[in-house]
């Protein structure tokens, strides 16, 4: 199916789209407020376990991110009551099974965030029936040479506070950007590589022209589900890596991880996002990497 005839699709089974987004923005715009307010103040700090249960330094959790979540899925819980939410700090789903989803990373980036680097952001994502219908981003740093909150819903335009966004290139830039989980040097492809920390604002950057393309190795649903929605209103692309090959993306699909049933929530692929050449540039070379 098309991505025009998929928002079509959606647009007729999802009726309070708007009332969406909206709420969308309203929850990134909180949890903007709340990074803002706690932004370089002392609090605690631990870190998540990993598979072998052992403490994973790589993966921290601040109080912050902690409490954004509970202000999120309050809010939510007063809007929305029936509609599921998968948030990376707690596990409860309140409506498992429902056709709507909320994919919530209060803090993408937390790295960042706790050492008083400054690119982070705050993912907002609807999915109904596994695919991306809503996306609101707040970002620490944007196009606009400030923090703000982008945003858009199927079948709508990209947005930054509220205002259209048309991603624009200078044709005079020869050596384009693109996000790399590893930096490395400029390759043959003309782009030289940035990491930033944070899936959600490459997605979002990607989705406003400031980065060509941006590859995640192992991205959470919670991470790019609000991006990707940006990045398809931008007029961008999106693969993923299904084990064999890469094949465009039009959904999340349930995965099944340790035994345990398939879910959403366990959704973990490979996902490249950005313009059409970019996007078959990027996975032309992670192949030849991994061969």
């Amino acid at each position: 199916m098309s991505q025009h005839a998929a928002s079509v699709e959606i647009l007729e089974q999802v009726r309070d789209l708007d009332d969406i987004e909206d709420m969308a923005v309203q929850l990134a715009t909180l949890a903007g407020a709340e990074i803002v307010r706690t932004f370089g103040g002392i609090f605690t700090v631990r870190y998540k376990t990993g598979d072998a249960g052992k403490l994973s330094v790589r993966d921290p959790v601040s109080e912050v991110d902690r409490h954004v979540e509970k202000l999120i899925r309050t809010r939510l819980g007063e809007r929305f009551p029936t509609h599921d939410i998968i948030g990376e700090e707690m596990e409860e789903r309140p409506g498992r099974g429902q056709d709507c989803v909320w994919a919530v990373d209060p803090i993408d980036g937390t790295t960042n965030f706790v050492n008083g680097f400054p690119m982070f952001a705050a993912s907002i994502g609807v999915l109904h029936r596994g695919v991306p219908v809503a996306g609101a981003v707040w970002c620490s740093v944007s196009h606009a040479l400030r923090a703000g909150v982008y945003h858009a819903a199927a079948g709508g335009k990209l947005r930054f506070e509220g205002d259209d966004v048309t991603p624009k290139v200078n044709a005079d830039v020869l050596r384009r950007l693109a996000g790399v989980p590893i930096a490395a040097d400029a390759d043959e492809a003309g782009w030289e590589t940035r990491k930033t920390g944070s899936a959600a604002l490459e997605c979002a950057l990607v989705a406003a022209g400031l980065l060509e393309v941006a590859r995640f190795a192992s991205p959470h649903i919670w991470d790019v589900a609000g991006g990707i929605a940006l990045v398809r209103a931008g007029g961008r692309v999106v693969r993923e890596h299904d084990g064999m090959q890469w094949r465009p993306m039009d959904r999340f699909a349930d995965s099944s991880r340790s035994g345990a049933a398939p879910d959403l929530r366990a959704w973990r692929r490979p996902i490249v996002v950005g313009t059409k050449s970019g996007v078959e540039t990027m996975c032309g070379k992670a192949e030849d990497t991994a061969e």
